[in-house]
């Protein structure tokens, strides 16, 4: 809990503010018992006229006004750390996603980290709408009331001392069994999150091996568990507000039995005093007992905590960026210098050692077989990834030694499946600038991306919807808008990753078009199998097994090196370009 109560109370205002809000609900309770048996006495025992109590009476709509005011202060403010604290922890959390490198974000299934996100963090409102308001009221009331009891009557303070500490007692036993369940509960959850989200995003491919039946299975066998999981929560929780009630309710009748002998057969006690602490009896083991209930979400709440804290800890590699600004007066020189990569001990793949340069403004192209790195090469150009040793650099310095936007607002990757947003067809395309465009800038990209054509067919043109990651639209209309956005922003470093792959024969001739439009203005890096793309490079970087054999023109590289040959007789044999 340490982690949520150092989050609450580096609020300091609202925290003031819940004390302050206690301090008085605890002073309309004295006050609502006071005028109560005040007006109780002076019309049964005084024979005090209707008019006589009048004033009594205002007084006590004063403070039951008060009391309902104060109480709702104190839910509001509850509600207030709450939502500073949710946002405190979802800004952590994405925080961390947004920094994590490529192979981080992609372990795990996304369902589960969804559920951490959304689901953890909402379980923490109770520890903040429920448990720290009630705690700081369980330190201030009962303690109002007890002075109060005391100066009456010795006797029944007593009692209340003695017989109050059962309650914590049992709520610490209780929560440790919550904390338990809730951990349990919370764990199925992000299981069955995790699981539902996977199986949904991949329905078509199951159905067409003809699994949908058992993931069906699997997913209710998950369901099943976190059901399991939240009756034996809400268990707990009825057994711990039914011995709550045992306990208060017997404490009651202990103080009224002991009041009831003191008053009827000693007389030692005055009638005012009597019941003025019969009435605040209830109020006293009633604050105890909402804080039993409180406790119970807030160890509830725990479990959740764990999670989100275990997120945040997971070590994970984090790409820290400099303060230095990229000039991108012109295409940026990169270089390679000792890189290498991998990406666990568990690995068997690794790239070693690699030496190249990229001259600015120049067209290189990265070769090999599958499985020879190309792509993990491209990640670490991109800075998406942070090498293991070595460096990439780019003008003579460290990749990291730039801030993140200075780098990547110059950079454009185009990956084999981009990523489109559900939004228009223009917000896709804005999406790849830098800042605000205006629709003639956009439309000016898609002309020479080659899709201005397509998307005037449409109904809606730039405005027609686009589902979420693209849907409706074939490869090769995603490629284009993602060339579009490159066009929009203009970069001074373009990364492609294989763009032409499974396209047809027109689509690539606009997409290479387009490509070289691009490489007029900037430093172009592209993973090709192509035969087309590698004759055009002024460059080619052959990797075999996450090394680097061989750097030079395709000729160059067909007559000095024998695995470079192989691979290009075989491409040959099915290459129509």
């Amino acid at each position: 809990m340490k982690h949520l109560s150092r989050v609450a109370y580096a609020q300091r205002k609202l925290i003031w503010l819940l004390v302050l809000a206690s301090l008085l609900i605890g002073a309309t309770i004295i006050g609502q018992a006071y005028f109560f048996v005040a007006i109780v006495e002076d019309v049964f025992l005084n024979d005090q006229s209707f008019q006589g109590v009048i004033p009594l009476m205002i007084g006590l709509f004063l403070v039951l006004a008060g009391r309902a005011f104060f109480t709702w202060l104190n839910g509001r403010t509850g509600v207030s750390l709450a939502s500073k604290a949710k946002r405190h922890f979802r800004g952590k959390i994405i925080d961390k996603f947004a920094k994590n490198p490529v192979q981080a974000s992609l372990q795990g299934q996304s369902g589960r980290k969804v559920s951490v996100l959304m689901d953890s963090v909402d379980e923490i409102d109770g520890y903040y709408t429920s448990y720290i308001p009630q705690m700081i009221q369980t330190a201030i009331i009962p303690v109002m009331i007890l002075v109060v009891v005391f100066t009456h009557h010795l006797y029944s303070g007593i009692i209340m001392v003695i017989t109050a500490p059962f309650i914590p007692f049992f709520m610490a036993i209780v929560g440790i069994m919550t904390q338990k369940k809730s951990e349990e509960q919370m764990e199925k959850l992000s299981a069955f999150s995790g699981r539902f989200l996977d199986t949904l995003q991949g329905l078509t491919t199951l159905k067409l091996f003809g699994r949908s039946k058992q993931q069906k299975e699997v997913i209710e066998e998950t369901s099943l568990g976190f059901r399991d999981a939240t009756m034996n929560v809400l268990k707990v929780a009825f057994v711990s507000s039914l011995m709550l009630e045992f306990i208060s309710m017997l404490s009651i009748g202990i103080i009224a039995l002991e009041i009831a002998i003191r008053l009827v057969i000693y007389e030692s006690i005055p009638y005012f005093s009597a019941f003025f602490i019969l009435v605040l009896a209830p109020e006293f083991y009633l604050t105890l007992k909402d804080f039993g209930s409180a406790f119970h979400t807030g160890r509830g709440s725990t479990g959740a905590a764990n999670q989100l804290i275990d997120e945040l800890e997971k070590e994970e590699q984090v790409i820290e960026w400099g303060t230095r600004e990229l000039q991108a007066t012109h295409p940026p020189q990169i270089s390679l210098t000792d890189l290498s990569y991998q990406y666990n001990e568990a690995s068997s793949f690794r790239l070693s050692s690699l030496q190249a340069r990229v001259d600015s403004g120049s067209n290189v192209a990265i070769v090999g077989r599958s499985g020879s790195g190309k792509t993990t090469l491209l990640h670490l150009i991109s800075g998406l990834m942070r090498p293991e040793s070595g460096a990439v650099e780019v003008n003579g310095r460290p990749l990291s030694d730039y801030k993140e936007p200075s780098w990547f607002g110059e950079l454009s990757y185009i990956s084999q499946s981009p990523y489109l947003f559900s939004g228009t067809i223009a917000d896709n395309i804005a999406i790849g600038g830098k800042g605000e465009h205006t629709r003639d800038e956009i439309e000016v990209a898609a002309e020479k991306a080659g899709i201005s054509d397509l998307i005037a067919s449409l109904e809606h043109g730039y405005d027609t919807p686009v589902g979420e990651a693209g849907r409706g639209l074939s490869g090769g209309e995603k490629q284009r808008l993602a060339l579009a956005r490159a066009f929009l922003k203009r970069p001074s470093v373009i990364l492609f990753d294989e763009p032409t792959t499974g396209l047809d024969l027109r689509t690539e001739q606009i997409l290479q078009q387009s490509i070289k439009e691009l490489s007029k203005t900037a430093t172009v890096i592209t993973v090709a199998h192509r035969l087309h793309t590698i004759r055009e490079a002024d460059q080619i970087l052959f990797l075999e097994k996450g090394k680097l054999v061989a750097t030079g023109r395709h000729e160059e590289l067909l007559e000095s090196v024998h695995e470079y040959r192989n691979m290009v007789t075989i491409q040959q044999g099915g290459d129509t370009a």
